[in-house]
């Protein structure tokens, strides 16, 4: 008898649920929309009900359920490939490379590790995991990873990029990410470190960049990583001499980076963290160093110095380009020392520089626009020629006058 029951209860349940169905289906196309509607305003009204009484878990510690975790990574690839396109330049550069180096020490190493170095153990209990990068490039195109990089990633803690113009530092971080699935831990100290060791197992962030005993002390161990204990930039051009620029010049611009006059995810972050004092008193470091320095950049041709010369002498008169050496030198008498002194500066930086003056995407002091007009109407032969004659002196070249 119970089992005759259960049959009938399922033959009246399939017949009451054909009877639905076909009422739905006979009835007109608002019938249809106004129940639809009706279920999800019901399902709406269910999930505000469980959020109003504190019922939706939000804890970290309760990671996501499967589905949620499936869910978010699906929408998260599919909205970087279809999102992500662009040019993809040469990414096989040392001094890109060593770029991107010197920032994922910085801003990302503590949540996605690197070889020889782990993951924070804070960011491990964060919901979703930051994943532990080397394994995990070679699953994006480098067009996946520049939109990553410079747009983040909602609901995740990736930020966007601190400075979106600067597209430049974006791509050499993706060189940077490129090399990391077969590089060794020693490989990487290299990068990160240059010529100074690795001091500890953690990164120094602008948080730690707080005064103490010493402020220039912990300041220090982060800028000569990219900038060397000479402060003459490591030898690639991928980061400029600083040693012998004029303390007012060094003293402006870091000003400028951390109001955000001046872009760069990479030196705003930084400087941001710092305190005036601790900002005059790098300057001042950096000012007492020698300007010199080995340069590991390939020699120019002697033709593009010569042109390079008779730019910065004379200037492009007929699209009202001043000559250079009136501002930057070599020339006898004195100049503003809000401007800096390029001579002996790598060919790379100062074409890199030119270049973001050109496009009007690099700020810096009250003097920046003068250059953005002046770059604007070089060509890029002229950028290079430019920057190859001023690579090609000494810091200590003397004036034409002095010859």
């Amino acid at each position: 008898m119970p089992f005759q029951s259960a049959k009938a209860y399922a033959r009246q349940a399939a017949v009451l649920t054909g009877q639905g169905l076909r009422w739905l289906v006979a009835g007109s196309w608002k019938r249809v929309f106004a129940i639809l509607a009706l279920a999800s305003i019901l399902v709406a009204a269910g999930g505000f009900f469980l959020a109003s009484v504190g019922l939706v878990s939000i804890s970290a510690s309760s990671g996501h359920s499967p589905v949620t975790a499936w869910f978010l990574h699906y929408t998260m690839r599919n909205a970087v490939r279809l999102q992500s396109s662009g040019k993809v330049p040469p990414l096989n550069d040392p001094a890109l490379i060593a770029k991107g180096a010197g920032h994922y020490e910085t801003g990302c190493l503590a949540c996605h590790g690197a070889p020889g170095r782990d993951q924070s153990l804070i960011v491990r209990q964060m919901t979703p995991e930051p994943p532990y990068l080397p394994p995990r490039i070679s699953e994006w195109k480098p067009e996946e990873l520049f939109w990553i990089v410079k747009n983040g990633i909602k609901f995740s803690a990736m930020p966007a990029w601190p400075a979106l113009k600067r597209e430049d530092e974006i791509w050499a971080m993706v060189a940077f990410l490129q090399q990391l699935p077969d590089m060794t831990a020693a490989r990487y100290k290299e990068l990160a470190h240059g010529d100074r060791d690795a001091t500890t197992d953690e990164p120094v962030t602008p948080d730690h960049l707080r005064a103490l005993a010493d402020p220039l002390g912990p300041v220090l161990a982060n800028c000569t990583r990219c900038h060397g204990e000479d402060g003459n930039g490591r030898g690639l051009g991928a980061f400029p001499k600083l040693a012998g620029q004029s303390e007012a010049y060094l003293l402006a611009s870091l000003q400028s980076y951390a109001s955000g006059d001046r872009h760069s995810g990479i030196m705003q972050p930084v400087a941001a963290g710092l305190d005036q004092p601790v900002l005059a008193a790098l300057a001042s470091h950096y000012a007492s160093l020698p300007a010199g320095g080995e340069t590991a950049e390939p020699a120019p041709s002697n033709e593009s110095i010569r042109r390079g010369a008779e730019l910065a002498s004379s200037g492009v008169p007929e699209r009202n380009v001043p000559s250079c050496i009136h501002c930057h030198g070599p020339k006898k008498s004195p100049r503003n020392d809000r401007y800096p002194a390029i001579e002996g500066q790598y060919s790379a930086y100062l074409k890199q520089q030119l270049e973001l003056f050109s496009s009007e995407k690099r700020g810096g002091t009250a003097y920046a626009h003068i250059m953005h007009i002046a770059a604007h109407r070089l060509t890029p032969e002229q950028i290079q020629d430019l920057a190859n004659y001023y690579a090609s002196l000494s810091s200590a070249t003397p004036p034409e006058s002095q010859r």
